[in-house]
C-alpha cells in the first residue's frame, strides 16, 4: 500500500560516524534532546529516534548496555545494527553464529520497545560495512533470522536493511549479488528498505537549488526502478529515506562557506521532492540526519549536520523541519 503521508525521524545525538572513525564533540544532553524532539512532532503522533549501534563480538555487552540507556531514555523506534568497526581491516574477523545470536539477543530483551530494526547501515559502501567480505551473507541471514525472531515472539517490528546509492563509490555488483545469496527466501522477510544519500555535500562541485529535486529524483528512481530490480524486490516493499541532511560548515578543498540559510532551503527542496514521489515510488519515511551538530566550532562537513547548534540553539532548519513535519507528516 502506498503511503499517503511521510512518517518522519530525526538521529538524535550528536557523535557522526565517518570513514576514520566518530565526528565528536559537547556531550549529549537528553533533557534538551526529548524537548526538542517534543516541539518537533506537535500534535504528530511521533517523531522517529533513529539509533545506531556497531556490532563486534567485542562491544556485545557494551552496545547492549547501550540499548538499554536509549530504552530508558525513550528513543528506542528505529534501531539500525552497524555491522562490524569499519577503521579496521575486519575481514573475516566477524563471526557469523555470533552475529545472529546477537541480533537475537536484541529482539529478546528490546523487541517490545521497537517499530523497526535494519540489518546494516551501508552495505554497499567500500569503506564502511562494505569493506566486510562477508557481508552479504551476514546481511541476508540477519534479516530472515531477525525476522523469524520477531514472529517468534509475536512482535510487530519491521526489519529491513541499508543501502547506499549505486556509482562509482559503491560495491561493485552489490545487488546482483544479494539475489544470489539472498533469492526469494529472503526477499519475503524485508520490510523495508533503508536508503542513506546525501546531495550537494560531499562533492566539491555545488549545485544551484533549482538542481536539487532533480537529483533527488534520479536517486530515488534509480533504487527502485534498477537497483531494486536486479535485487527482486517488488514494489510493495516500501523505501525509507534512513538518512538525509545538509552539513553547514566549509567544503574542505574549496573552503566554501555552507550557510546556515541555505540548509534550510536545501533541506526543504529535498523533502517536498521526496513527498511528490511517495506515492509512485512506495516511500513510507524521511529521517534527518541529524538534529544537532557534533561540533559547531569545526567548520569539517562531519561535525555541522544538524539542524541546531551542538548547544541546541535552533538553526533556521530546525524551524523548517518543523513546519514540514506538521504539513507533510
Amino acid at each position: 500500500m502506498n503511503p499517503t503521508s511521510l512518517t518522519f525521524g530525526v538521529y538524535p545525538l550528536g557523535a557522526v560516524g565517518t570513514p576514520s572513525g566518530l565526528a565528536k564533540g559537547p556531550i549529549d544532553d537528553f533533557d534538551k534532546i526529548q524537548l526538542a524532539l517534543k516541539d518537533l512532532q506537535g500534535d504528530a503522533k511521533r517523531v522517529i529516534p533513529r539509533m545506531y549501534i556497531v556490532y563486534t563480538k567485542e562491544w556485545e555487552s557494551e552496545m547492549l548496555s547501550n540499548i538499554a540507556f536509549f530504552r530508558d531514555d525513550s528513543l528506542l523506534g528505529d534501531l539500525c545494527i552497524v555491522l562490524g568497526d569499519w577503521t579496521k581491516k575486519q575481514g573475516s574477523d566477524i563471526e557469523l553464529d555470533h552475529w545472529l545470536n546477537f541480533i537475537k539477543k536484541v529482539i529478546n530483551d528490546f523487541g517490545s520497545h521497537l517499530g523497526s530494526l535494519q540489518i546494516t547501515n551501508e552495505p554497499n559502501l567500500p569503506f564502511m560495512e562494505g569493506s566486510n567480505p562477508h557481508i552479504i551473507q551476514a546481511l541476508v541471514e540477519g534479516v530472515v533470522v531477525a525476522k523469524k525472531q520477531a514472529q517468534k515472539l509475536k512482535l510487530p517490528i519491521n526489519i529491513g536493511f541499508g543501502s547506499v546509492p549505486s556509482g562509482d563509490a559503491s560495491v561493485p555488483y552489490f545487488w546482483e549479488n544479494l539475489t544470489k545469496e539472498g533469492n526469494d527466501k529472503f526477499v519475503k522477510y524485508v520490510d523495508f528498505i533503508g536508503h542513506n544519500f546525501y546531495v550537494d555535500v560531499f562533492g566539491e562541485q555545488t549545485l544551484a537549488l533549482q538542481e536539487v529535486p532533480s537529483v533527488v529524483e534520479h536517486t530515488l528512481r534509480s533504487l527502485r526502478e534498477v537497483d531494486l530490480v536486479k535485487a527482486g524486490i517488488p514494489n510493495s516493499v516500501p523505501i525509507r529515506i534512513t538518512e538525509n541532511g545538509w552539513s553547514t560548515g566549509k567544503k574542505s578543498i574549496s573552503d566554501l562557506d555552507r550557510s546556515y540559510e541555505h540548509q534550510s532551503k536545501v533541506l526543504e527542496t529535498v523533502i517536498r521532492t521526496v513527498y511528490s514521489l511517495r506515492s509512485e515510488l512506495n516511500i513510507s519515511h524521511f529521517e534527518l540526519f541529524g538534529l544537532r551538530d557534533a561540533n559547531s566550532s569545526i567548520d569539517d562537513l562531519f561535525h555541522q549536520f544538524g539542524v541546531m547548534r551542538d548547544d541546541y540553539s535552533p538553526k533556521p532548519a530546525y524551524y523548517t523541519f518543523k513546519r514540514l513535519i506538521r504539513e507533510l507528516g
